[in-house]
C-alpha cells in the first residue's frame, strides 16, 4: 500500500525540469500572471441538441463579459459503448430510461453547426471554445481553425489523445479531475514535447461538487511542482469555490452555465442562470481588484491621507541653538506632512540645531 501510495503522490518529491509557457495567447486574449483572468463560461451540453438553444446561451455568455464560451464535440460512437450506464450524477438528473450512449446522442453538435456557432461568437466577441472527446473531432475543430482546446477529466489519462491534441500546436486546458499526481505528470510529460502552451486545471469531477471537495490548495502543489500556470475548473453550487481560486494563483476559471435550471439534462441542476453568470464574472473582477498587484506602494489617495496622519519630527522641548538634538528632546507628531519623517531620525541626532526651537516646532534641519 505504501508503494502505491508513493507513485500516486510522486510529483509532490520533486519538481518537474519542464518549462511550460508562462504567458499564452488564445485568440485576442492573453492568459499570464499578470493579465486579467480568463473566464471560460461553459455552455457544455446545456444546449440539448438545439443550435438556437447554443445561441442563446452564447448571447447570455457575451453579454455577461465572460472571455470565452466552451461546448463539447464528440461521435457518440468513438466516445462510450452503448452498454455503460449513467454516471450517479446523471442518473439523478436525466431519465432513468435510458443509457448514457443514448443520452449523449441526442446532445451531439456537427461540424456544420460547430462553424456557425463559431462565426456568432466572432459575431458576438467571445471567444468559441470546445473540448473533443474523440479524435475525429480533434480533427474536425483543427479543420474549424478553433483558438485553444479544453481537455476534459475523462481524458487526463488518455494519454495518445494527449498526444494527438499537443500535436495540433494549439493551446490547452487540461482538466484533472479523478486523477493522482503521478498521472497529471504522465499526461505533462506526453504533451511537453509538442505544446508548451498549457494551462492547468484543479476540478473535481462531480456534479455539483460539496464544498469540502474544492481542494483548492491543490493549485499551490500545481505550481510548486509543475512551474506552470494553472487555473479553476469549479463544479461547485452558485457562484462558489471560483473567487476563492484566484488569490491561490488560478489564472483561468471555468464554470457550467444554462438558461435554465429545471431543464432536463445531465448538467443544468449544477450549471449557473443567467443572473448568476453575471454575478460570477462580476465577483470574479472583484477578487482582481482586491489582489492589486504585487508593489508596496501608497495607492494614490493614500498619498493625500499620508500627509494628515503620518509623523514628522518637532520639538519635546526647546532646543537652543547649537544645541545637539538627543533622543529626549525630539518627538514624532503629525504635522499635516510638514518637516523630518521620524525614519531619518538618526541622521539628525549628529546635528545641532541651527536654531531655537520651542515645544512642538516643526524640526525643518
Amino acid at each position: 500500500m505504501d508503494r502505491i501510495w508513493l507513485w500516486m503522490t510522486v510529483g509532490h518529491y520533486k519538481k518537474s525540469i519542464m518549462n511550460f509557457n508562462r504567458t499564452i495567447k488564445v485568440a485576442n486574449r492573453e492568459i499570464s500572471e499578470t493579465a486579467p483572468v480568463f473566464i471560460i463560461a461553459e455552455a457544455g451540453v446545456n444546449h440539448n441538441g438545439d443550435i438556437i438553444v447554443a445561441k442563446k446561451l452564447i448571447d447570455i455568455a457575451a453579454t455577461a463579459g465572460a472571455d470565452a464560451v466552451k461546448f463539447q464535440a464528440f461521435k457518440t460512437e468513438n466516445l462510450i459503448l452503448e452498454s455503460v450506464q449513467k454516471a450517479p450524477y446523471q442518473k439523478k438528473t436525466t431519465s432513468g430510461s435510458e443509457s448514457q450512449y443514448e443520452m449523449l446522442k441526442k446532445l451531439e453538435v456537427t461540424k456544420e453547426q460547430n462553424r456557425d456557432l463559431i462565426a456568432y461568437c466572432k459575431e458576438k466577441e467571445v471567444i468559441f471554445l470546445s473540448t473533443p472527446f474523440d479524435e475525429e473531432s480533434i480533427d474536425e475543430l483543427v479543420g474549424l481553425d478553433i483558438s485553444a482546446f479544453k481537455v476534459a477529466s475523462t481524458d487526463t489519462t488518455n494519454l495518445p489523445f494527449l498526444k494527438k491534441l499537443a500535436k495540433t500546436g494549439k493551446p490547452i486546458f487540461l482538466s484533472t479531475g479523478m486523477s493522482y499526481l503521478s498521472e497529471i505528470e504522465l499526461a505533462l510529460q506526453e504533451i511537453y514535447p509538442f505544446n508548451k502552451d498549457v494551462v492547468l486545471l484543479q476540478c473535481t469531477a462531480n456534479y455539483p461538487i460539496q464544498d469540502n471537495e474544492a481542494n483548492l490548495k491543490v493549485l499551490d502543489t500545481f505550481r510548486s511542482v509543475f512551474n506552470m500556470l494553472v487555473g479553476y475548473s469549479d463544479h461547485s453550487l452558485g457562484v462558489g469555490a471560483s473567487p476563492y481560486a484566484i488569490p491561490m494563483g488560478a489564472r483561468v476559471v471555468e464554470k457550467h452555465f444554462t438558461i435554465d435550471n429545471s431543464s432536463e439534462g445531465p448538467d443544468h441542476k449544477a450549471s449557473l442562470n443567467p443572473v448568476q453568470l453575471r454575478e460570477y464574472v462580476k465577483q470574479i473582477r472583484k477578487v482582481e481588484e482586491y489582489m492589486g498587484t504585487f508593489v508596496k506602494m501608497p495607492s494614490f489617495d493614500e498619498t493625500k491621507t499620508r500627509k494628515s496622519l503620518q509623523k514628522c519630527l518637532v520639538a519635546a522641548c526647546v532646543i537652543k541653538k547649537d544645541e545637539s538634538f538627543t533622543e529626549q528632546n525630539i518627538i514624532a507628531k503629525r504635522t499635516g506632512g510638514e518637516g523630518i519623517s521620524p525614519l531619518y531620525y538618526k541622521q539628525l541626532l549628529v546635528r545641532k540645531a541651527s536654531k531655537t526651537y520651542k515645544i512642538n516646532d516643526i524640526i525643518d534641519e
